[in-house]
């Protein structure tokens, strides 16, 4: 079952754990190189971060990719008047539109895979959230064709479960466009055991140093 042969792979590979700012960092080491981290909040359990790191074909160490979490910015800084400008008069129902381009992240809660598109002004009824069944992803678009985005849901590849256009909602609020798409019961029954194999791992907290490995 892909469930199990995935549960099993986290089971094996060689985990490290700290605990820090609030938060149970754990480290996997998979035997093919391959390194994915996750954060958790240390009250609710709820996960915050998970990226992945590869090594290239001469062994150097790739950037880290992520799945869940923020994003990286390209740069810091307030945003200065340049970024923003009066809308134009064929769009009176908003009167000031970004021209920040939109952000798109991952961020789930105990019951739902989500998403958040930030920086996306139209109305509720200008976007289009549909299931491709065929390429097994989430495709968004809006009806004035100025934002298009296909996703997929890792997890759901990971275990081998399909698609459910029923699991997916989405709403529309202060420029961001959220999307939810509910866990199947695969998915909780999986995390629910991940966290028990989680606590088997030895935990440092940050003042002890390097943290342990299992």
């Amino acid at each position: 079952m892909a469930v199990t042969g995935w549960l099993e792979s986290l089971r094996t590979a060689e985990k490290t754990a700290l605990l820090q700012d609030g938060r149970r960092k754990v480290h996997y080491l998979f035997p093919d190189g391959k390194e994915m981290a996750e954060e958790y909040d240390e009250k609710s359990g709820e996960l915050l971060v998970r990226k992945w790191r590869v090594k290239s074909a001469l062994g150097a160490l790739g950037q880290w990719q992520i799945e869940v979490g923020e994003p990286a910015l390209p740069g810091a800084g307030s945003l200065g008047p340049e970024f923003i400008k009066e809308n134009n008069a064929n769009e009176p129902s908003l009167s000031w539109i970004c021209l920040v381009q939109p952000i798109f992240m991952r961020k789930d809660t105990k019951m739902n895979f989500q998403w958040r598109i930030r920086n996306l002004p139209y109305p509720k009824d200008v976007y289009s959230v549909c299931v491709n069944h065929k390429e097994r992803c989430i495709v968004v678009r809006t009806t004035n064709k100025k934002y298009y985005k296909k996703f997929s849901i890792p997890d759901l590849d990971r275990h081998q479960l399909p698609l459910d256009e029923s699991s997916l909602s989405f709403a529309h609020a202060n420029c961001t466009l959220i999307i939810s798409y509910q866990k199947p019961k695969e998915i909780l029954v999986a995390e629910a055991e991940l966290q028990k194999e989680l606590k088997k791992v030895k935990t440092a907290h940050s003042s002890d140093g390097d943290c342990k490995t299992q």
